[in-house]
């Protein structure tokens, strides 16, 4: 396989990748703002508090849409180990999409219902840049090497296979 092509083919993997996320992290995204919102006009929370219960809601709902969707061809060993990951990554990403909100509402005194989901999903997109990256570098990781090699050859063989005129010998 040259390096243009498979330059490529990562490149389409990462594409595929992206959309899936966002697909999940877009319905996510709607899960949270709808709780975050209802939690506000229905029960009188404070917005920090209403945001940490809805973000709690669309951790769980994007782990599920990330592990059964998005990344359900990666490495499934150590679910334990992945679900604590996810939770650790998930609360920093919490703190940061919270801390977005707290610091509009309280540091700078922007607390209405529209500066309030303003701020709320600004901070769910810095926190999703950062999960993103922790979600796919430390959560849901790839098959292990001997499984990568294995699918690469298999991919390589294939090509030449295509490549391979009637009349040419094989390489």
């Amino acid at each position: 396989m040259s390096r243009l092509s498979a330059l490529h083919a990562r490149a389409r993997l990462l594409y595929r990748e992206i959309a899936k996320f966002g697909v999940v992290g877009i319905a996510g995204i709607g899960v949270n703002l709808l709780i975050f919102n209802v939690l506000r006009w229905t029960t009188g929370l404070q917005p920090v508090r209403a945001s940490v219960i809805a973000t709690v809601v669309s951790i769980v709902f994007n782990y599920v849409g990330f592990r059964y969707f998005t990344y359900r061809d990666r490495d499934r060993g150590g679910r334990g180990r992945e679900i604590g990951l996810f939770t650790f990554f998930s609360l920093i990403g919490a703190l940061i999409e919270n801390g977005v909100l707290y610091v509009a509402t309280y540091g700078m005194h922007w607390d209405s219902t529209l500066s309030n989901n303003v701020f709320k999903f600004l901070g769910i997109g810095i926190a999703t840049l950062f999960r993103f990256w922790s979600y796919r570098t430390w959560v849901f990781r790839t098959l292990d090497g001997a499984a990568t090699e294995q699918a690469e050859a298999i991919l390589t063989d294939a090509e030449r296979g295509a490549q391979i005129r009637p009349g040419r010998p094989r390489p």
